[in-house]
């Protein structure tokens, strides 16, 4: 351990920079002049009458001269401190301030003040040790022990300062506990930053870029000092160092803040409560932590929220997110995650937004093998149930959900918007593909409405794509009916008795197709099974393949028709026609969620490329560029939509025909939509156990609200009007009658 050292009284107040960091011609005051503006008419000493008052006052100053004040000074507002080196402080008044229903009057008492700039009618009052500091105008900071910034703060930056070892340097271990998907925290790092940086570690080029495009990112040299933005409210916390927080921030209660960055604004302030501990990390703006709340190593992006007793560490946590009551580690966490329950368990896994784990999941066994066991990849919408365990390594499709159950192996899930449950009965495991859209789809519409809806962000950095129907979903369903084509066709032939031998993929999928086109039937009692989907020995069956088929191609038409008919009626120069002629070649396959925003594989690589060869060179820069790529994402979704529609029609051009077919089923599906969305909140105003909590019927109703008044079903039967009348305003203008 360190060993206390004896100082002399120069060095005790003095001895802030070293000497050897000072450039020539400069004092050590140097990089805090840049970072204080001046009053309008200027610094000025005390007169002799208020060193005179300050000292009747029970304060106490290494050397008065040290001590620099405007114009606007009351010496009786300043009682009973002890100032050491440098200090500038602003105007101070007999006025007070007031938050909620703290009042304090400003000025400063009880406090020991050491080279700090103090802003204008700032009230600091029973502040042990505060060194080092900027302080805003109107900032209210009272019973705080200590809060002090040292020569090399980083401010939760992944950087080294002058003269410092690499060793030294603050990573991210994300995605994976053995720390090779490590990435550098940054203030202004984004989901799509992280994922970028984390996913393609083999890319050694890209890496070495990108740890030097952040080192570059920050002044690396040492003698900046803290920094507390105007109109901060900081009460009864304990130790507060080398932190940088931005305006308006409320903070209350903190145990210990050290190593980091809080972002806030007036229009979006951050919130930070009792016996909160963070360390080494980057804090978004407009979040909320409260409640014995651990974070260490970490990064919140805006408008997130960790409650209580959350331990988060190793962690990047997207946008619109909230964790409380549970354990996170070595995570890369999409926008709009929810974690809410006190015994859930995430850890060494990559979680593409939109998702929620329910109480008692634990997603990543830790240790059970021979090593750190690996990863978890999920898909957008991931929703694990209640007391759900998982096993590394699996990857799950776009809004993939899994029955309670403890599932013993490894498991890939290639059929996005399924149920995936452990029939331990029979030794089995039971996927549902498609099964949101035939059974869920209350849940599945109201998740499409309150993602956007709860986007509050100011400032929107991380571009979120939130439609569950979307080019990675959209492909994911493409791919899924060819395997549901290969897998009914070995099915069938296995039960007619006839050999697989010399069957290739295009002649299984054809035969399957003719099966699932056909007559439901015939194909009813086929024991459908998936194939290399479980690390196991067990049947994986395929539940309501025929369902399920059907399912995925409705979820394309519809996707298809939504997206055409809007840019046909966003663009009225453009016509079906138009459409047609724009576009050719193949679909694009593979669709990349970086951070949330989607992107074809092209323009990943392309940025990839130019970050390596320097056409890229901040991560302002970097940040743009996902700007622009995604400007033109309208487009290619747009394209996406209409190859899939063509490739489910089966056609190389549309006809007039085809198109009006399209449109009416697109009509078709709408009603389907909000028919189900009814269906579905109906099915609890019928169940005989949900109402056998009530005595009446009138209580239910007091309870719920009555099934026709319900919001959210006003809003479908809405959106379903509003739709019809788009697709038929668009076809009478475009389509001849």
């Amino acid at each position: 351990m360190e060993k206390v050292t004896v100082l002399t009284s120069d060095q005790l107040y003095n001895s802030f920079l070293d000497p050897k960091y000072i450039p020539a011609g400069q004092n050590k005051y140097y990089l805090r002049n840049t970072q204080v503006c001046a009053p309008k008419n200027g610094w000025r000493h005390l007169t002799s009458n208020e060193i005179e008052t300050l000292v009747k006052n029970d304060n106490t100053a290494m050397s008065w001269d040290n001590i620099l004040v405007t114009d606007e000074f009351d010496p009786m507002m300043i009682k009973n401190n002890k100032f050491y080196g440098f200090v500038r402080i602003g105007r101070v008044t007999s006025n007070g301030l007031q938050y909620h229903d703290l009042r304090l009057s400003i000025g400063i008492t009880n406090s020991s003040i050491h080279s700090c700039d103090i802003g204008d009618d700032c009230a600091i009052h029973n502040v042990h040790y505060l060194s080092h500091y900027i302080i805003g105008d109107r900032c209210m900071l009272f019973n705080i022990q200590e809060m002090s910034c040292t020569d090399h703060a980083k401010f939760g930056n992944g950087i080294v300062k002058e003269g410092e070892a690499e060793d030294v340097r603050v990573w991210l271990e994300l995605m994976n506990e053995t720390g090779c998907r490590k990435v550098l925290p940054f203030d202004g790092m984004i989901a799509a930053d992280a994922y970028m940086w984390a996913k393609f570690i083999d890319d050694r080029r890209l890496q070495d870029r990108l740890k030097a495009i952040t080192q570059s990112s920050f002044d690396s040299r040492r003698g900046f000092y803290g920094t507390i933005g105007y109109g901060n409210v900081i009460k009864n916390c304990w130790i507060i160092k080398d932190v940088k927080i931005g305006n308006c921030c409320y903070i209350k209660g903190a145990s210990k803040l050290k190593n980091i960055t809080i972002n806030s604004s007036e229009v979006d302030p951050t919130q930070i409560g009792e016996n909160v501990v963070l360390v080494n990390g980057i804090i978004g703006y407009g979040c909320r932590l409260f409640y014995s709340v651990i974070a260490v190593r970490f990064v919140l992006g805006s408008h997130s929220n960790l409650k209580y007793g959350a331990r988060l560490m190793n962690s990047f946590m997207g946008d619109n997110s909230t964790i409380s009551c549970c354990e996170v580690l070595h995570n890369l966490i999409f926008p709009a995650h929810e974690q809410h329950h006190n015994n859930s368990f995430l850890i060494a896994s990559v979680v593409k937004g939109q998702s929620n784990l329910a109480a008692g999941a634990t997603i990543g066994s830790n240790h059970n093998s021979r090593t750190n066991d690996n990863e978890i990849e999920a898909g957008r919408g991931f929703w694990p149930g209640l007391c759900v365990s998982v096993k590394h390594s699996c990857k799950f499709a776009s809004f993939t959900m899994l029955a309670k159950g403890a599932y013993p192996a490894e498991m890939i899930n290639p059929f996005p918007f399924a149920l995936i449950s452990n029939d331990e009965v029979h030794g089995e495991l039971h996927v549902m593909p498609a099964f949101s859209w035939l059974y869920n789809m209350f849940a599945m519409a109201r998740n499409n409405w309150k993602y956007a809806t709860r986007d509050t962000r100011v400032f929107k950095v991380q571009n979120i794509e939130f439609d569950a129907y979307a080019p990675d979903s959209m492909e994911e369903a493409i791919q899924a009916r060819k395997l549901l084509d290969k897998w009914t066709a070995k099915a069938w032939l296995r039960r007619e008795g006839k050999s697989l031998d010399g069957m290739t993929d295009d002649a299984l999928m054809e035969i399957g197709r003719n099966l699932l086109n056909g007559d439901p039937e015939k194909i009813a009692d086929l024991e459908v099974l998936g194939e290399d989907m479980e690390k196991s020995h067990r049947k994986v069956v395929i539940l309501h393949p025929y369902k399920a088929y059907h399912a995925y191609g409705d979820m394309l038409i519809y996707y298809a028709v939504k997206n055409i008919v809007a840019y046909l009626e966003d663009h009225e120069d453009e016509t079906f026609q138009s459409i047609s002629q724009r576009f050719d070649g193949d679909r694009a396959r593979v669709w990349f969620n970086l951070g949330g925003q989607l992107m074809s594989m092209e323009d990943v690589d392309q940025l990839r490329s130019d970050i390596k060869d320097g056409t890229l060179n901040t991560w302002k820069e970097i940040h743009y560029r996902y700007n622009e790529i995604w400007k033109k994402y309208p487009i290619d979704k747009l394209r996406h939509a209409y190859m899939s529609l063509k490739h489910m029609l089966g056609v190389e051009t549309l006809t007039v025909d085809d198109w009006n077919t399209a449109l009416n089923k697109g009509i078709d599906l709408q009603q389907y939509i909000f028919d189900q969305v009814y269906e579905t909140r109906k099915k609890d105003y019928q169940n005989k156990f949900r109402q056998a909590t009530f005595l009446s019927e009138d209580e239910m109703i007091a309870a719920w609200g009555k099934l026709d008044e319900n919001s959210f079903i006003l809003n479908q039967r809405k959106e379903l009007k509003e739709f019809t009348e788009r697709v038929q305003n668009v076809r009478k203008r475009l389509l001849p009658k």
